[in-house]
């Protein structure tokens, strides 16, 4: 099993898709790395070379992903916070960040639904 940026890559996937397990790598950008690196997208994890695996390895180094790209996401939204900008509001609430309805639905992001008693009137 290869480790890419000390994410386990899957034997038995194509390495186009395998890319995709690294935080912050989707399918596009992992087309694009493979072919910077000159790796044929459609072969398996498990049948790569260790020149084509070094050569994935530095492609991906060009790029802020796994925990550097989690630190910078959570700072931004610390920062959001810190600002009382509308988005930051939002977070500290616990509801829909980006213009969603929560008059009826939200629940992903509300959580379990609470009764409250003598609503009804």
């Amino acid at each position: 099993m290869a480790r890419i940026k000390g994410v386990d890559i899957p034997d038995n996937k194509r390495i186009e898709i395998a890319l995709t397990y690294i935080y912050g790598i989707g399918r596009k950008l992992a087309k694009t790395i493979c072919k910077d690196a000159k790796v044929n997208p459609n072969t398996k994890a498990k049948d790569l070379t260790n020149d084509e695996l070094v050569s994935l390895r530095d492609e991906v180094n060009k790029y802020i992903t796994e925990g550097d790209l989690r630190r910078e996401v959570n700072m931004n939204i610390k920062t959001k916070m810190e600002i009382n900008s509308y988005e930051g509001t939002r977070h500290k609430k616990g509801l829909p960040v980006r213009g969603q309805r929560t008059s009826r639905n939200a629940r992903t992001r509300k959580g379990k639904a609470v009764t409250i008693a003598n609503k009804k009137k």
